[in-house]
């Protein structure tokens, strides 16, 4: 885990955030940890937060459907035609 002084961290935000999103930054206060950095990822990941509907829609990368879960008609809310 990266330690920085929150005098450093005040200094450098941009690399604590760079550091944080390889692994959680401790940011002490006077020599007594009292704050951690980490990315969302590794947040959602400890704690078990699931992403939202714009969090997706937000990614760089492309969502994969899978042809099997189309195929039920479960994609298609369309109203039927009369």
């Amino acid at each position: 885990m990266k330690l920085l002084t929150s005098r450093e961290f005040n200094r450098d935000v941009s690399l604590a955030k760079r550091e944080a999103a390889v692994e959680p930054v401790l940011i002490t206060d006077r020599g007594q940890p009292t704050h951690v950095l980490m990315s969302i990822a590794e947040y959602r990941r400890l704690t078990g937060e699931a992403e939202n509907i714009v969090d997706l829609l937000a990614s760089a990368d492309p969502l994969e459907l899978d042809a099997h879960d189309a195929s039920d008609g479960a994609w298609d809310h369309r109203e039927p035609l009369r």
